[in-house]
């Protein structure tokens, strides 16, 4: 559908990804393999899906990938919600990468209304 490394989406999503992994390289190691984990996951899950979809040969699909990061990007925010309200993210730390997924998701948002039309 075409090249994903020119989406604005694709790259603020990708750089939400490596922030998460380095913020979250401080978490306890009691949270390495869950909450550390699974924070990783969903937010990894958003530039792939999006980069996966735009691989599809039909709009229809490449629809169905762009609400897969979509539904990733509602994980990540409910974990780096959990995440601060356990006191593993500070205020500062949470409110940049939040902000971060929020315009995500008003990205994602736009993309799929105008790939609908």
């Amino acid at each position: 559908m075409g090249n994903y490394k020119k989406l604005d989406v694709y790259n603020l999503a990708h750089e939400l990804t490596i922030n998460i992994y380095k913020i979250t390289r401080c978490f306890p190691d009691d949270e390495k393999f869950s909450l550390v984990s699974q924070l990783r996951r969903a937010s990894l899950s958003i530039p792939t899906n999006i980069a996966e979809g735009s691989g599809q040969l039909s709009k229809v699909n490449y629809i169905r990938f762009l609400g897969i990061a979509r539904g990733s990007s509602f994980e990540v925010e409910y974990l780096l919600k959990l995440s601060k309200d356990f006191g593993y993210l500070n205020e500062e730390y949470y409110k940049q990468l939040n902000q971060q997924n929020e315009s995500i998701l008003r990205m994602l948002n736009g993309l799929i209304k105008s790939l609908k039309g």
